[in-house]
């Protein structure tokens, strides 16, 4: 993950005027220790730890994951993703540096949903995913070395029927359907089941005989004719994948 993909957007114009002002590690030590417990749960312990020699580490645990980055780094990495040096800043990249935090396999038991991500680093493929929800963002699951075969299969079969229930807005606009969520990446839930989705479309007015959809991960999904389809994606500014929608159903798991 990019620096700035560790704290969230950050403007064009707001990083290049605070490019110059780089986030100082005690401001960033002193944010950090007035916010840390406040975002402390029963199961998610994080804590400040001072290696004599070394500086201090952030040190972030819940159930079988843990993380320890210095602060240092962690300042050097704001001021690349251009945080502000404020502390309003800092505290904002340090809630969002949390909540981005590896999913644990009882979260992912529990809360995980379906949906489609990038399967490769070039963006050329999509598979399915886990991911669980905090606030706006959908953080992707990867399994631990300690879950088994069985463990993934129950996972990610509660993650398809949760997705089921993910209330997705269908918009229909001339020969494109549009599906959307506040949560960008679960726009790609309501292709857990197509027949539904195309029984959904049809019911809104829009009827193709080879329904294909353009799955742009976090963003919205659009569904519509083999040629407007590939008109979009040639025009898309941004990878996309283009599928007929009984496809859908032989994408891998990743």
């Amino acid at each position: 993950m990019t620096a700035s993909g560790l704290f969230g957007a950050t403007s064009p114009r707001l990083l290049n005027r605070l490019r110059s002002v780089p986030v100082d590690v005690i401001d960033l030590h002193d944010v950090a220790v007035d916010l840390l417990p406040s975002l402390a749960t029963p199961r998610l312990h994080l804590a400040l730890v001072r290696r004599p020699g070394a500086g201090t580490v952030l040190r972030l645990e819940e159930d079988e994951r843990s993380v320890a980055v210095p602060l240092g780094d962690l300042a050097d990495d704001m001021t690349r993703a251009g945080v502000a040096s404020t502390a309003a800043g800092i505290e904002d990249a340090l809630r969002s540096w949390v909540a981005r935090r590896p999913v644990t396999d009882e979260a992912a038991a529990t809360t995980g949903i379906a949906v489609l991500d990038w399967a490769d680093a070039a963006e050329t493929t999509v598979g399915w995913a886990v991911v669980v929800t905090r606030g706006e963002l959908a953080v992707r699951w990867s399994p631990s070395p300690a879950a088994r075969t069985v463990a993934l299969h129950r996972i990610r079969s509660a993650a398809t029927g949760r997705a089921h229930d993910v209330p997705v807005e269908l918009r229909v606009e001339g020969p494109l359907a549009l599906w959307s969520h506040p949560v960008p990446m679960l726009a790609t839930a309501a292709l857990v089941a197509p027949e539904l989705l195309l029984h959904r479309v049809a019911g809104d007015g829009l009827v193709h005989p080879d329904m294909h959809v353009v799955i742009t991960p976090h963003r919205p999904v659009v569904c519509t004719s083999p040629a407007v389809a590939r008109r979009l994606a040639g025009q898309a500014g941004q990878p996309s994948v283009t599928l007929p929608w009984r496809s859908l159903s032989d994408l891998r798991w990743i």
